[in-house]
This record gives structure tokens, sequence and C-alpha cells, in this order.
């Protein structure tokens, strides 16, 4: 499959990717993979900004709700059917598109993930156990100890990426940091990477819209249907966290919003921190679309 191409639309939330996506898959005859980690779940279409069934009726998508919050599903599964998919879509186009904002889960698929140990299930379940009594404090004063260097990367309001980390370093003796140098899986296909960006103040007032949006479609009603599966790993993110403190009644509706606004703002500049390390990347605006596909013929053609 040396003459088949990956197109990598990467870039912050809120950003535009979908629509700048649409383009590209017609202009290209690309398939659709999304790797919004987030999206996969069926249940989570308005706090997700899931492509609405219009979008999804204009391109051949793949991997958009086609999980339910009640399933495990990890960037391990993720890899494994994405490149399944992957190798179907080539054996009768010439490129796929792989979309999102999920940093792990696009270099799965690009790179491929460290191959960590299986889990331990007494560990995992003391380290729950601590989670729940101790709060996620404890767990952090752990990695710290255990491993600094993974300490100064992570997401520390992640609980679930935070246990993870400290249970790795506990089974086997060594950093978490350790297994996360692995050299690049080699792909049958070429990667073309393509980074979606503004300048900040655009990003941030897009974003505030986009949470109002959320709003109006009907968010807290998604939210408070959901409510009863919160502990799902899939539902601790923003913009059902936020909501949940509102229905618990610990925060006002109005602080909630200003919370989603500025949580998935502090998201954005951490993806486009994570990502500034890539110089395989090329960045452009979303409105720059001839641009982006006369980039892309130039990279094919050469």
């Amino acid at each position: 499959m040396s003459d088949k191409y990956l197109i990598v639309l990467l870039g912050p939330t809120g950003v535009g990717k979908t629509s700048t996506s649409l383009s590209i898959s017609k202009h290209f005859d690309a398939p659709i993979v999304s790797a919004d980690s987030r999206q996969f779940f069926s249940e989570m279409r308005i706090g997700t900004a899931a492509p609405t069934a219009q979008e999804l009726a204009t391109a051949k998508h793949h991997l958009v709700g086609h999980k339910s919050i009640t399933e495990r599903y990890s960037c391990g599964m993720f890899e494994t059917e994405a490149l399944t998919i992957l190798e179907t879509i080539y054996q009768s186009h010439n490129m796929a598109l792989l979309v999102g904002g999920s940093m792990l889960y696009i270099d799965a698929v690009c790179s491929g993930i460290d191959d960590f140990p299986t889990p331990d299930p007494a560990l995992r379940k003391s380290l729950e156990n601590q989670l729940k009594t101790e709060g996620i404090e404890s767990l952090r004063a752990q990695l710290k100890l255990l491993d600094p260097e993974h300490y100064d990367k992570v997401d520390l309001r992640n609980s679930q990426r935070v246990l993870k980390a400290v249970e790795v370093c506990l089974q086997t003796g060594r950093p978490y940091s350790s297994f996360r140098t692995n050299p690049q899986k080699v792909r049958p296909f070429k990667i073309i990477k393509i980074g979606l960006n503004l300048p900040r103040e655009i990003l941030y007032e897009r974003i505030n819209a986009r949470v109002d949006q959320m709003i109006n479609q009907g968010l807290v009603e998604e939210a408070k249907s959901l409510y009863p599966h919160r502990h799902h790993n899939a539902l601790k993110t923003v913009g059902y966290r936020e909501i949940f403190d509102f229905i618990d009644g610990k925060i006002s509706l109005g602080k909630a919003i200003e919370l989603i606004k500025r949580n998935s703002r502090h998201y954005a500049k951490r993806q486009l921190t994570w990502w500034s390390r890539d110089k395989e990347i090329e960045w452009f605006r979303p409105d720059e679309i001839e641009n982006i596909k006369n980039y892309i013929n130039r990279f094919v053609n050469n």
C-alpha cells in the first residue's frame, strides 16, 4: 500500500475541523475516520459537537457514535479498529482522512502506542478505592514521586490517566514514562499531517460561542439523561463534569457554563502544546482550504 495516503487533520477544540474535513474528503474522495475520543459514544452528541446527520451524509464516516458509554474502549482498541478500517478503505480508495483532536488516539494510528503491561485487577481495584476515598490528590502525589517526568506532562485533572500511570509504575517497578520510548511502528501508508489553528483570541471566541450553542441545543438535558452513568470514564470530560456539578447543586448553571468555556480553552492550549513538538505538521487556518489542497497535492506528487 505504498501508494496509499492518510491525511491527518488535527487541531484544537472549536477550530473548525468538521467543515474543513468535509471539503477535503469530497475533493480527494477520502472517507473520514474519526479520532475524537468522545465522539465515539452515541449518547454524547451535543456535548462533543458530533457531526450532524447532514454532515455524516455528506461524506462516509467511520468511528462516530459506534460505541455506548457503558462499553470499555481503550486507545489500543481504537488503534486496532482504525487500522482495520483503513485497510478496507484502501481496497477502493487511495486516500483516507483521519480527523480529530485527541492527541493519543492520533498518535496511536500514526505511530502506534506503547506496549503497556496487562492491568492487575487487584491493583486496579485498590487504586480505584484509593481514588474514591482519598481523592485524586493522593494519586497525584504518588505519581510525582514515582515518575516526575510524566507528572509534568499528564493532565492532572484526568483521574483515569493519573491512576493508569501510577498503576503501571507500581506494577512494573518502572516509571510510566519509560514505556513511552518505543520506536515508531511502520505503517503501510504515507501520512500527511495538516494542523488547523487560529489566532488565540479568535479561537477562544469560537470556543465560547460553541459552548453557548451547545447549551441552546440542549446540553443540560443531555447531561441529565446521562447523569445515572456519570461514573463511566467517557463522561469524565469537559462539558459533562461541570453540568453534573450543577445537577448536584454544587454550582449554578451560569458558573457551570463559565467553567466549560474556561476548561475548553485550557484543553485547546494543551492540545497545541502537545502538537508543537511534531515538526511533520503543516499548519493552516481553517479557511485556507485551497492552500491545504495544494499542499496535499504537492506532497503526493513529490
